[in-house]
């Protein structure tokens, strides 16, 4: 099928981030084609930045988390600095940002500001709590907003310490709310030309996940608990040791269920009462989970995949970050690529889960460095080479690679 320029082409959206979840809102939109401008401080710029580890002085997640955008440092606590962003502003579709609530009005760029220069903006606010509620004011992380949605409830196993998911999944879960809600509103905006204000939070982006906890919990008032690697309502579904390892193993339908059994030579459970159909195995799944894992443990994991693979039961291996980063069907999908960065040369980036027939995603370059197109932004909006000389001498700005004026 003939290929035509990402989904978003066209589009022009400003991010002002830091950390997590507007730079991963905004890194979504790029990825579909948009153009994003990050808008960071001259000062050090977005935390990220100085992230260890680092490759040649630059931060190696940053370069990840901020692919595909072009970076402005202009310092928005000056008026000069404002000024830039208004006029920015005045030529893009989308305003992303993660500041705690109130900041931006405090600075005068709040949404109802924006929007007078820009009725058809579409403003994206993340924040740990929402932009109202008792909670509003507070610091919002991730690892406070899994502790309240209850994630951290779950997350472990039986008469554990809590556990926080392993990666900042409120973090991110808001960032891909934020994105879908921007395609969402720039969609509407088709109609009468209107944009709109959009509020994510941490804290609902991960409430939103509880779907079987909920359902059990408006059913039967009981309140879920951590269970480790085993599925909420259905077994067996979960991790088991192998004799070198662990692999993961799924067969909660009748014919998968019967596979394994007659695979791990315990045809016996087929007429074992305790195990007749799904709720009863998942009533009785600690035992059950005991006596699959009497069989798992004498041979290794390849072994397993293989004859339960040759059995159509769902099972997969553990796997650590390096063997995922060397995966041989990501490779085969050619889901890692290389981009270009300015000092640090190649930089490998995880691809987007977005495959797209006709429309396919920018792999363009790594996250660009503190001020890399401050210059260039600038002229677009009428700035001449004086006056872009002159910002930056009284450090409103921030050019990349310039010495900057003591």
């Amino acid at each position: 099928m003939e290929q035509a320029p990402p989904p978003l082409s066209g589009i022009r959206v400003v991010e002002v981030g830091n950390y997590m979840a507007a730079p991963f809102c905004a890194m979504q939109l790029a990825d579909l084609g948009a153009e994003v401008i990050k808008v960071e401080h001259p000062e050090g710029g977005d935390q990220v930045r100085q992230s260890a580890p680092l490759v040649e002085g630059e931060g190696s997640a940053f370069m990840r988390l901020n692919r595909n955008k072009r970076s402005i440092a202009v310092d928005l606590k000056t008026e000069k600095g404002r000024e830039i962003f208004r006029k920015l502003v005045g030529t893009v579709d989308v305003v992303v940002e993660n500041l705690r609530p109130g900041t931006m009005n405090d600075l005068g760029l709040d949404y109802e500001s924006l929007r007078r220069i820009n009725p058809g903006l579409v403003y994206v606010a993340a924040s740990g709590w929402g932009q109202d509620g008792p909670l509003r004011d507070q610091p919002g992380m991730d690892i406070m907003a899994q502790a309240r949605s209850g994630l951290m409830s779950i997350t472990g196993t039986p008469g554990g310490e809590p556990v926080k998911v392993g990666v900042p999944v409120c973090d991110l879960v808001c960032a891909l709310y934020g994105a879908l809600a921007a395609v969402a509103a720039l969609y509407a905006r088709l109609a009468d030309g209107a944009g709109q204000y959009i509020d994510v939070s941490l804290l609902e982006a991960g409430v939103s996940l509880g779907i079987w906890e909920a359902g059990t919990f408006f059913a039967t008032g009981a309140i879920p608990q951590p269970s480790g690697s085993a599925h909420q309502s259905a077994a067996p579904y979960q991790a088991f040791r192998s004799e070198d390892g662990w692999l993961t193993i799924g067969a909660t339908t009748k014919p998968n269920w019967t596979a394994l059994c007659r695979t791990l030579g315990l045809e016996g459970l087929l007429d074992d009462q305790r195990y007749v159909d799904s709720s009863q195995r998942h009533l009785n799944r600690e035992e059950l989970a005991s006596t699959i894992e009497s069989i798992t443990v004498t041979k290794p994991t390849t072994h397993w995949l293989e004859v339960l693979g040759e059995a159509g039961v769902p099972c997969a291996p553990i796997q650590d970050f390096g063997q995922v980063f060397s995966d041989p069907h990501l490779i085969a999908r050619q889901y890692f690529w290389d981009a270009p960065h300015r000092k640090a040369g190649t930089v490998r980036q995880l691809g987007s889960p977005m495959r797209f027939s006709r429309t396919p995603v920018r792999r363009g370059s790594a996250g660009p460095m503190l001020g890399e197109d401050s210059a260039a932004v600038l002229a677009e909006l009428g700035y001449e080479p004086a006056e872009v000389e002159s910002l930056a001498r009284i450090r409103v700005v921030r050019i990349a690679g310039a010495d900057v004026p003591q």
